[in-house]
């Protein structure tokens, strides 16, 4: 009988770690939407400043240099978290706006713990439950979100727009670069297509011969429904992009991700 506190003291402490992970899970499921009522549309031209000066045209990343101005970051990202979209922006306006704060947060989390070798040494190894990418430090407005927020809940729930994973960049040497220039709403469908057409045409990510069996990035695998929207094919918007086109019903096999820093050197 003594042992029976103690074993119900680690029931319950077993039961409570399972339920914070099925609802640290479960959120993702759940659309997002954090609005303002007063949020003026977002002039991103500091951000665009600063991936001018710490970015190369590689999309390689001066992580030092960028810690170094994070005076300037945090700036940028003050603007974010007290504009938030409003209703009354368009499409373009609000996906511009995200796309940009998930690179700009994902810059301001690796470069408080730099140096490191991989942003996934900063978090757990529990998909979608204690990852880096699970980690509650993006304030925006009165609230705190995690990168996931911005990616599942929000950009893949509100827009149905595959190329935000040639455009949302994990700090890691397998994403699609991170672009020198910040996301506009003038411009966001020219870039995107930029993106993909870079994306694609880098054998470093893809490897599109021969086109019967080519191998290419474990993105596709990652997100195959949102490639396979409207009746699409993830081959369908690989030729859409690639200059080495592939068949049809070409059998994909899918590249190891390499998760070390994109870091410059």
């Amino acid at each position: 009988m003594r042992f029976l506190p103690r074993l119900l003291l680690f029931a319950l402490l077993a039961f409570t770690s399972a339920c914070q992970s099925a609802c640290s899970y479960v959120r993702y499921f759940i659309p997002l939407n954090p609005t303002s009522k007063n949020g003026q549309p977002v002039d991103h031209t500091a951000w665009n400043g600063l991936l001018k000066k710490y970015v190369d045209s590689r999309g390689m990343v001066n992580y030092a240099g960028f810690k170094a101005d994070s005076a300037a970051l945090n700036g940028y990202l003050t603007v974010l978290r007290d504009n938030l979209p409003t209703d009354k922006w368009n499409d373009q306006q609000r996906l511009a706006y995200w796309i940009n704060a998930y690179n700009a947060f994902t810059i301001q989390r690796v470069i408080r713990a730099y140096p490191i070798k991989s942003i996934k040494d900063l978090g757990g190894d529990k998909t979608l439950v204690n990852t880096v990418w699970d980690q509650r430090f993006i304030q925006l407005g009165d609230e705190k979100f995690t990168l996931n927020d911005l990616e599942q809940r929000i950009m893949r729930k509100q827009f149905e727009e595959p190329r935000i994973h040639f455009a949302l960049v994990c700090a890691a040497m397998s994403c699609p670069k991170l672009r020198n220039e910040a996301y506009t709403a003038e411009r966001l469908t020219a870039q995107l297509d930029e993106q993909g057409r870079d994306f694609m045409n880098d054998p470093t990510k893809n490897q599109l011969t021969p086109p019967a069996s080519p191998k290419v990035s474990a993105i596709f695998s990652f997100y195959p429904k949102d490639f396979e929207k409207n009746k699409g094919s993830i081959q369908q918007t690989i030729n859409r992009y690639a200059t080495q086109k592939v068949n049809p019903d070409a059998a994909l096999s899918y590249m190891e991700y390499d998760w070390a820093l994109n870091v410059q050197k």
